[in-house]
Parts: C-alpha cells; sequence; structure tokens
C-alpha cells in the first residue's frame, strides 16, 4: 500500500476528490467499459476480405504502436513522478524531454490512441463513439492538470503554448 500513498492518495482524497481522485475511478471505468463493449458493425461496414480491409488493419497496426511507443515513452519519461492522479507529486519536477517536448500528455494520447487502432481494427461503431467519450474524457481531465501544473510550475504556462496537449503537432 506504500505506492499508493507515495501517488499521493489518502483518505481524506477519496472523501473529497482533492487531488483528482474521482477522475482515475471514471478512468479505471471507462477503460474496462472500453474493454468489454460489444463490438456493433453496421452491414455497410463490412469490408468481408478485400484490399480496404487489408489497408484499414495495417494503419490500425502502425496507430497501436506508435500509441504504445507514446503510452510506453510517456511512462518512462515520467519515472519516479509517475502518478496515476491529475495532481502531481509534492516533490515533482516538470518534464518537457523526451516525449514530453512532442506532446504534454502521452499517456492519455496513448490509451486515446490504441482505443482508436482497436476501433479502426474492428470497424466498429461502438467502439467509435466510445473513442470520442475517452478523447473528451481525456481532454477534460487534463485540463484539470494542467490547471494544477500551472499553479505548480511557473514555466507551464510557455510549456502549454510550445507543445500540444494530446495529439503531437495538431491539438
Amino acid at each position: 500500500m506504500n505506492i499508493f500513498s507515495k501517488w499521493g492518495f489518502t483518505r481524506e482524497g477519496w472523501r473529497n476528490n482533492s487531488r483528482g481522485e474521482y477522475w482515475v475511478l471514471l478512468q479505471a471505468a471507462l477503460i474496462v467499459g472500453f474493454i468489454l463493449l460489444p463490438i456493433y458493425r453496421p452491414t455497410w461496414l463490412n469490408l468481408a476480405y478485400s484490399q480496404s480491409l487489408y489497408f484499414s488493419w495495417a494503419i490500425a497496426a502502425l496507430l497501436a504502436i506508435s500509441a504504445l511507443v507514446l503510452f510506453v515513452k510517456g511512462l518512462l519519461d515520467l519515472g519516479q513522478q509517475l502518478t496515476p492522479l491529475p495532481y502531481p507529486i509534492e516533490e515533482g519536477q516538470l518534464v518537457q524531454t523526451g516525449v514530453y517536448s512532442l506532446v504534454r500528455h502521452p499517456v492519455y494520447s496513448g490509451v486515446i490512441a490504441i482505443a482508436l487502432s482497436w476501433t479502426i481494427f474492428q470497424f466498429s461503431l461502438s467502439h467509435l463513439i466510445a473513442t470520442v467519450i475517452i478523447f473528451a474524457f481525456f481532454d477534460a481531465k487534463a485540463n484539470r492538470e494542467e490547471t494544477w501544473l500551472s499553479e505548480k510550475y511557473p514555466d507551464y504556462s510557455d510549456y502549454s503554448q510550445q507543445v500540444k496537449k494530446l495529439i503531437p503537432w495538431l491539438y
């Protein structure tokens, strides 16, 4: 249980969401929901086995690899500052190097991209809707996190002007 306290989880936080504990619960529910979500593929989306299907699988595979790189590199670049809470750890420092020089929230980006990859691979309309919801969730969670980061790190504002939030070079 020491790791949870190191990450900043407290009994009081669970009671009043002082460090974004409820965001973590909702995130877990969304990810589990996405995994358990049934595939809904409208009949007009059925490509059978054509060149278009193989092309979409190739796109999905490239997106999945990119997603895993973003996700894992984001975790590694944070190192000891990693926490599932959107509230920064007390003794942390602002990370602006590595994958964080391309996107401010690479772990979130990785989760969104892997969801989109699965959606493309399965041609699932239900997963497309879920991916949009996951994107909206992580955008909102990132906004909350950035408020706390701006309060803690005076140079966060300059960093956020130079580096995109969730999609490298776009958004």
